[in-house]
């Protein structure tokens, strides 16, 4: 099978996520369906349920996934509302949850979207094109404190008001309508490495204008909520705030007690919901990356749903 958006670490996820063939499973960003596909092709009694933000995604996907037509599916919608999407659907229970955060090279590669510095298109950076909020709303509402604020947080770009300073001033003068424009604003200010400051720059804006921390925040606890004890989720992350995001939330769920280290016993009644699989960051083999580039920032962390005292 040909996929249009290569599956990241397609190997790593079948190998920590299936281990039941018959198990009921989530692929919370669908994308062109590449992890969905492997997942259903190696638990051949099992059942997938595919939620993502755009819909062209979700029509791309539908037909690679045609040969499992009845043991799928698919949803228009934020993983952050996991848990009203998996009930409508009848998910009560989930053995695998799978996260591949960021955006696919099928909206990197549309110049429409907005995503790349290196295609002439308009200012929105919307994963969900239903959305309202553009990034043309994002900086023509923004002063530049906030605007250098938002390129700091979310780029985690040092020279972030002198950024801001030139986005605003191309605003001001009326040269600021694509992404192109957009690109000339930060290389106005002379950064030592072009290629690293746009894409921080441009990440920046787009996770502003999805809401893409809070929605993953969200996303995490609904997705624990939802797995049946032994079942497993799986992050995979290419940038570093999405990355500690979920290493802090699997970390304070495998050891949540929050009582004084000097007490002998834990009296907060606080008990773990998750274990740790992958003590470490997993990333793709070098025959991966050679393969598929966009693949070298991969991050990937795994975790395992504990039975809790009442047995659910």
């Amino acid at each position: 099978m040909e996929f249009p958006h290569l599956p990241v670490m397609a190997a790593e996820v079948l190998e920590f996520l299936v281990a039941r063939t018959d198990g009921a499973f989530v692929d919370c960003t669908l994308g062109a369906g590449g992890h969905a596909y492997q997942i259903l092709n190696n638990a051949p009694a099992g059942k997938l349920l595919g939620i993502d933000a755009d819909p062209h995604a979700l029509d791309v996907a539908r037909e690679i996934l045609r040969p499992f037509a009845e043991r799928t599916r698919l949803v228009h919608g934020n993983f952050a509302e996991l848990d009203s999407i998996a009930a409508e659907a009848g998910f009560t229970r989930a053995d695998g949850v799978l996260f591949d955060l960021g955006f696919s090279s099928l909206q990197l590669d549309e110049a429409a979207r907005g995503f790349s510095f290196t295609h002439d298109g308009p200012l929105d950076m919307r994963l969900d094109p239903g959305s309202l909020t553009t990034a043309r709303h994002v900086i023509a509402g923004a002063t530049e404190r906030e605007l250098a604020g938002i390129i700091a947080e979310y780029g985690e770009e040092r020279r972030a008001f002198p950024i801001a300073r030139a986005i605003i001033a191309a605003r001001d003068r009326g040269e600021l309508e694509t992404t192109k424009d957009l690109a000339r604003a930060v290389v106005s200010t002379k950064p030592q490495k072009r290629q690293k400051t746009l894409a921080r720059v441009f990440q920046s804006i787009r996770i502003c204008v999805n809401e893409e921390l809070s929605n993953l925040a969200r996303g995490l606890a609904r997705a624990v909520d939802l797995l049946a004890p032994g079942g497993r989720i799986a992050v995979i992350s290419y940038h570093s705030l999405e990355d500690r995001m979920t290493k802090r939330y699997f970390r304070d769920c495998a050891d949540p007690c929050t009582c004084p280290p000097r007490l002998p016993e834990c009296v907060c009644g606080l008990r773990p919901t998750l274990k740790l699989v992958t003590k470490r960051i997993v990333t793709p083999r070098p025959v991966e990356v050679a393969r598929n580039p966009r693949a070298r920032s991969a991050k990937l962390r795994v975790a395992e749903r504990l039975a809790t005292e009442e047995g659910s």
